[in-house]
C-alpha cells in the first residue's frame, strides 16, 4: 500500500478513500484478534451499517458481543442471520448454544447444541459442540432432571417479578416462598420477597429479609438497592442519603446490576445518575422488557432529553401496551400514575386467586371513572372467580343501597381521599383494609363509624411500615378522639392477625 501511495504522488493525482463494509470488518478482525472487544465491536457495528445484508459481519459481531458478555444482543444477531440472512450458516446454532448455557438456559442450550451436530456433524465446532453436551450432561440420569428444574426456577422468577408490576403481592409472596424454600441460596429471590412483602405493608418482614441476605451474602447489589427504596418510601432522608453515597460509588460490570442500578435511581427520581446507567446499556446494545425501556424514558425525559423519551417510550409501550398513559410529559392527568387509572391493571386484579385482591379491583373501578364500561364488560360478567360477596359488592357500587359493604366501600373512599392515586405502595393500604373487612364480613361487625375505621386502618399500615406516627396525629386527622381510635386500632389488629 505505501508503493501504491508514492505511485499516486509522483502521479501528482489525489484520490478519495472511501471505507467500504470490508474495510471495517478487516479492522474489526485486527481488533478482535488483540483481544480489544470494544474497538472490534465498533469497527464491526459500522461494517453492519455499511453491509447490513451480510451474515459473515453479523455473525463475527455477535461473537464479540458475546465475548463482551452480552449475550441477549448476541442472540438476536444469530437469530437474524438464521431468520433472515442466511439459514444454512448452521454454525449459529453452535454459537446461540454457548450463549444460553452461559445464559443458564439449559434447555435451549441443548437444543441448539443437538440441531448444530444433527445439521453439521463434521463440522468445524462439532468437537466443541459434544464437549459442550458432555459438559450439559444431558446423558446422564437425575442431572437432566436437575437442569430442567433450574430453567423452571427462572420461568418462576419472570412469573414473580410480573406479579410483582401488576401489584399481585399476596400471589407473588406465595410463589417467592416456595423458591427460596427449593433454593435457599437464590438470592434475586429473597430480594422479590422483600419487596412483595413491603408493599404489602409489612416493612418488618421485607427488612429482616434484606437483613438476611446482606449477612449471608454480603455486598449484595440488589439487596442494597431495595434498602434505599424501602427507605425513601418510608421518607427517612438520612438513610436515603447515606444508601445513595454508596451506591453512586459503585462501576457494577454485570449487566443485571448495571439495570438495577439504574431502574433503582430512577425509581427514586435520581434522573442523572439513572439516566448514565441505563443510556450506556442502550449504547452498548442491551435489549431489556418493558421496565428498562419505562425507566429509560423517564430517565431521559427528566434529564432533558425529551425526543429520545418519546421514541424509547415507544418501545416500552411495544412490550407492556398496560403503560399507555404513564408518560412521563403526560402531568395533566391527576391520576396518570394510578392503578385506579388503567382498566387493564384493574381487569389483572380481577382475574386474581385472593378475594382481597378482586375486592381491591371493584374498589379501584369505583374510582377509575368508567365503573360502568368495566362492570357490563365481557371479560367482567364471564369471570367465574367473582364470590357472592363481591358480586354483592358490585351491586353496592352502583345502587349505593345502605349496608355494611356500602359502609365497608365508604371507608376505602376515606382512604382514598388521602392516599391517590393509587401506586404501588399505596395498593398495601387498600389491600390491607379489604383482607380485615373480609374477616370481618363473617362476623357481622358494625361498621357504621367509618372516620374511626379508616384512622386505625391508616395507623396500622403505617406501624407496619415501620412509619413514625402517632395515634393522636391520626385521630386528629380524621376528626376522632384518641380514645376511639386506640379501641379501633384493637379491633383492626385481630382481624388482621
Amino acid at each position: 500500500m505505501i508503493k501504491d501511495s508514492k505511485a499516486r504522488i509522483q502521479k501528482g493525482k489525489i484520490l478519495s478513500f472511501v471505507p467500504n463494509g470490508e474495510y471495517y470488518f478487516t479492522k474489526g478482525i485486527k481488533a478482535y484478534h488483540r483481544r480489544d472487544y470494544k474497538k472490534a465491536k465498533k469497527y464491526l457495528q459500522r461494517a453492519m451499517q455499511l453491509e447490513p445484508g451480510e451474515p459473515m459481519i453479523t455473525c463475527q459481531l455477535a461473537i464479540v458481543s458475546a465475548e463482551l458478555s452480552e449475550f441477549e444482543n448476541s442472540n438476536r444477531l444469530l437469530h437474524l442471520i438464521l431468520e433472515d440472512l442466511d439459514e444454512e450458516m448452521v454454525e449459529c446454532h453452535y454459537f446461540l448454544a454457548n450463549n444460553y448455557a452461559h445464559m443458564g438456559f439449559f434447555k435451549d442450550a441443548y437444543h441448539h447444541a443437538t440441531l448444530y451436530l444433527e445439521l453439521d456433524p463434521n463440522g468445524d465446532f462439532s468437537e466443541d459442540t459434544e464437549d459442550l453436551l458432555e459438559l450439559l450432561s444431558l446423558e446422564n440420569d437425575g442431572l437432566e432432571d436437575e437442569i430442567y428444574e433450574q430453567d423452571d426456577l427462572i420461568i418462576k422468577q419472570e412469573q414473580a417479578r410480573d406479579l410483582l408490576e401488576s401489584g399481585y403481592f399476596p400471589k407473588a409472596i406465595e410463589l417467592l416462598k416456595d423458591v427460596v424454600e427449593a433454593y435457599p441460596e437464590y438470592w434475586s429471590a429473597y430480594n422479590n420477597l422483600a419487596l412483595a412483602y413491603f408493599y404489602l405493608g409489612k416493612a418488618q418482614k421485607a427488612e429482616s429479609i434484606l437483613d438476611d441476605v446482606l449477612e449471608r451474602n454480603p455486598g449484595n447489589l440488589h439487596a442494597l438497592c431495595n434498602r434505599l427504596v424501602f427507605a425513601y418510601y418510608q421518607g427517612k432522608t438520612k438513610a436515603v442519603g447515606r444508601l445513595l453515597d454508596s451506591l453512586k460509588k459503585i462501576q457494577p460490570m454485570l449487566i443485571d446490576h448495571q439495570f438495577k442500578l439504574g431502574a433503582t435511581f430512577a425509581l427514586i427520581g435520581e434522573y442523572e445518575s439513572a439516566y448514565f446507567w441505563l443510556k450506556k446499556l442502550y449504547k452498548n446494545g442491551f435489549e431489556g422488557d418493558g421496565p428498562f425501556y419505562y425507566w429509560l424514558s423517564y430517565s431521559a425525559y427528566y434529564t432533558n432529553h425529551e425526543n429520545f423519551a418519546r421514541s424509547i417510550w415507544k418501545a416500552a409501550l411495544e412490550r407492556n401496551p398496560d403503560k399507555e398513559g404513564f408518560e412521563p410529559w403526560n402531568v395533566e392527568k391527576p391520576v396518570a400514575n394510578g392503578f385506579e387509572d388503567h382498566s387493564g391493571s384493574i381487569f389483572q386484579k380481577l382475574d386474581s386467586d385472593y378475594i382481597e385482591e378482586r375486592l381491591f379491583a371493584i374498589f379501584l373501578a369505583s374510582v377509575s371513572g368508567k365503573p360502568e364500561e368495566i362492570f357490563t364488560s365481557k371479560r367482567f360478567c364471564q369471570n367465574e372467580k367473582l364470590t357472592p360477596l363481591e358480586k354483592k359488592y358490585v351491586s353496592v357500587v352502583k345502587s349505593g343501597t345502605p349496608s355494611t359493604i356500602k359502609d365497608a366501600q365508604d371507608i376505602a373512599q376515606l382512604l382514598y381521599e388521602k392516599h391517590q392515586p393509587i401506586g404501588t405502595v399505596e395498593s398495601g393500604l387498600y389491600l390491607m383494609w379489604f383482607s380485615v373487612f373480609v374477616e370481618m364480613s363473617q362476623s357481622q361487625i358494625n361498621l357504621s363509624n367509618k372516620h374511626a375505621w379508616a384512622g386505625a386502618m391508616e395507623y396500622v399500615w403505617y406501624k407496619t411500615s415501620n412509619e413514625k406516627v402517632s395515634q393522636q396525629e391520626i385521630a386528629k386527622r380524621y376528626d376522632i378522639s384518641p380514645a376511639t381510635i386506640g379501641k379501633y386500632v384493637k379491633l383492626v389488629t385481630q382481624h388482621l392477625n
